[in-house]
């Protein structure tokens, strides 16, 4: 058991990382937020925002808070790797394709697809802002308040607007970056399974509560509201969902689990002796 809660406590993601990305995104949205005081009216809000989503300093801005959060998670997550090799019956394996994994295809494509994500994501943040303002501006119109008025309350409601969209953001793609580089990873060394491990808080919800210390194959991703009969929001790995703290352990040594354990198979969580895991693993490619 003290294995088991040493490898737990090596894979939980670093918090860090998400806290810089914030704050970078704060910043970018505050630069907005200068830009939007004093105007008065819709039409000089909307042209402001869409002045500053076609700026070279907001773009550019966007790609480099992108590229640095998924640097830090590859970074650190690489660390995390080297640390389990160290007890590992895998060590020598981990440490050649550490080596080179940056020219290998699985890390190197999901380097740079979860940094264009992010900075599509970043850059999408005005657009959803001009749409929320309208949205605003419609309802408050039919409740006959007039166009100074909305704007004047805009002007006090920007700050908390701006902030809660760079905060999802960076609370939520730290996460689904984190998970997507270690299945880059598991894929690269031929990883087929994790243990599914929650933050084990009072915000947990109870959909993942049920998929605490649970093992999931990566090519069959659970639906954990569906197996609590709440509505079915798709199949997603830890982490790949809005909020989400959840993440992903490897399964680099059976040795370090605990048999029987409990199993994601045929769309159900049963529990599997050791040896009726690895006959399914045989299945799982």
């Amino acid at each position: 058991m003290k294995i088991n809660k040493t490898a737990k406590d090596l894979w939980e993601p670093k918090r860090r990382i998400e806290i810089v990305y914030q704050r970078s995104l704060r910043l970018i949205m505050r630069k907005l937020e200068k830009e939007l005081k004093g105007k008065t009216t819709l039409a000089s809000i909307l042209k402001t925002i869409k002045k500053f989503m076609k700026s070279e300093e907001f773009n550019n801005h966007a790609y480099a808070s992108a590229k640095k959060m998924v640097t830090s998670v590859f970074t650190d997550e690489g660390k995390t790797w080297r640390t389990a090799a160290n007890v590992n019956s895998k060590g020598r394996q981990i440490y050649e394709a550490l080596k080179h994994e940056i020219d290998t295809t699985p890390i190197g494509i999901s380097i740079r697809e979860q940094t264009e994500r992010n900075a599509t994501l970043i850059k999408s943040m005005p657009e959803r802002i001009r749409v929320e303002i309208t949205d605003i501006v419609a309802r408050e119109s039919i409740n006959g308040r007039r166009a100074s008025e909305i704007a004047e309350d805009l002007q006090e409601r920007f700050p908390e607007m701006l902030k809660a969209k760079a905060d999802l953001i960076a609370r939520t793609e730290t996460s689904k970056t984190s998970t997507a580089l270690t299945k880059a990873r598991c894929d690269n060394l031929g990883i087929k399974a994790y243990i599914w491990r929650s933050s084990e808080d009072g915000r947990v919800r109870d959909s993942h509560k049920k998929m605490d210390d649970v093992i999931i194959f990566w090519n069959d991703p659970p639906s954990p509201e569906a197996l609590v009969s709440e509505k079915n929001v798709g199949h997603y790995h830890p982490g790949n969902i809005y909020n989400c703290r959840c993440y992903p352990e490897p399964i680099i040594r059976l040795d370090f689990i605990s048999w029987p354990h409990k199993v994601y198979w045929n769309n159900q969580i049963v529990r599997m002796s050791r040896k009726q895991f690895e006959e399914v693993a045989k299945l799982a490619a």
